[in-house]
């Protein structure tokens, strides 16, 4: 049975057998419960074009309902309030300047992420909002930091999440710094781990993960990596688009180095396969561990720039108070990188706020060509998030 896919168990298959068997078909195909069930595990690849052919009506629309056998979804989750928050809601896994909590239900997987020391430091947040389909907010004291949180999850596009209140704040008061934002679509819920757990199962539940079958290319930003002793080089990210195979041949940018996929782990299971979203441990051949660094990207993706210096249409939030000057320092923000610029020219029509800006910085950046990076001045004092950016 191929990795990755998940066996059929008894009770899916004795109800496949009791529809076949009311139906009449199996008589009419000649084939024992026994044999259709063999038949069942063998096609589990293909199963719903066979079962077009070999079932009743009623046990085609039943398998459609399930989806397809190892099809697994993952929700990565951003978690913006007190420290250990999510300790009472998922299993704590890796603890650097990003901690990791993870939840399993069934093939489905959650993962939240917590920035360490936030708001200090800024960037493990918008690691950690650049990666998630979801958010949850705890609004202990309505300040600066609660509003900065709601400027980067808008800016990064988290565009659902819930908001948990305490202290006696109440939705009215936060409804209005939330307008015209993501957050402002989050709905407010009781501040109860059990509840809110309950909440994201059945989020991902209803989370339809991308068909593996259907790309060909695929790309990894690296948050972490190490060398274990008889396995090699591994690392640890997300997977940001397309699709990652055992045995793919990646580029390692930015640089000329080619790593071979040696084996993929979903949650601590192994898999042939990763698709967007999924939050992969790759062991890897033909690259060491000393030679990588947090940013770097593993892909198949010929299309990926690498760029030094990036000319950029940006579009600040709303907040701003002055136009983006020559010779300002700011920080870009994009997967996993979070690279320091130097603006060299900026051209202004009709609105500052939508100015097209010459960047420079020491690290290159690698994106795909219509991306979207984050703009941040860390010494913008209790303003840090700028806007948003494209690549012309």
């Amino acid at each position: 049975m191929t990795a990755g896919a998940a066996p059929l168990d008894a009770g899916f298959l004795h109800a496949l057998l009791i529809i076949a068997d009311e139906s009449g078909e199996s008589e009419e195909l000649c084939l024992s419960p026994a044999k259709l069930a063999f038949l069942l595990l063998y096609l589990h690849q293909t199963f719903m074009e066979a079962v077009e052919y070999l079932l009743c009506p009623w046990a085609k629309l039943y398998l459609q309902s399930l989806g397809t056998p190892g099809a697994m979804a993952n929700l990565n989750v951003t978690v913006v309030g007190p420290p250990g928050y999510a300790r009472d809601i998922g299993k704590k896994g890796t603890d650097t300047d990003i901690t990791f909590y993870n939840i399993k239900k069934g093939e489905n997987t959650i993962t939240l992420m917590e920035p360490t020391r936030y708001p200090e430091r800024l960037a493990p947040f918008f690691y950690s909002a650049s990666m998630a389909h979801f958010a949850i907010i705890v609004v202990e004291m309505i300040d600066h930091v609660f509003g900065e949180a709601v400027l980067m999850l808008d800016c990064c596009g988290v565009e659902k999440g819930i908001i948990v209140l305490r202290n006696f704040i109440v939705s009215e008061q936060v409804a209005p710094l939330i307008a015209g934002t993501v957050v402002e679509n989050y709905n407010f819920v009781e501040d109860d781990p059990i509840m809110i757990r309950g909440k994201l199962i059945q989020e991902v539940t209803s989370f339809s993960p991308l068909d593996p079958g259907q790309c060909k290319e695929g790309s990894v930003p690296l948050d972490h990596y190490f060398n274990v002793k008889g396995v090699g080089t591994v690392i640890l990210g997300s997977v940001s688009q397309g699709v990652i195979r055992k045995h793919d041949r990646l580029r390692v940018l930015p640089g000329e180095d080619i790593a071979i996929v040696r084996s993929i782990q979903k949650h601590d299971d192994t898999y042939d396969w990763a698709v967007k979203g999924e939050r992969v441990g790759m062991a890897l051949k033909g690259v060491d561990a000393e030679a990588l660094d947090r940013g770097y990207v593993l892909t198949s993706d010929e299309s990926l720039r690498v760029d030094s210096r990036i000319d950029v249409d940006a579009e600040l939030i709303r907040f701003w108070p002055t136009p983006i000057n020559k010779g300002m320092v700011l920080h870009m923000g994009h997967w996993m990188q979070f690279v320091p610029c130097r603006v060299e020219s900026t051209n202004i029509d009709d609105d500052w706020r939508r100015p097209r800006l010459s960047l420079t910085s020491e690290k290159p950046i690698i994106h795909p060509p219509l991306s979207r990076m984050v703009l941040i001045h860390l010494d913008g004092g209790k303003l840090r998030v700028v806007g948003t950016a494209k690549p012309v």
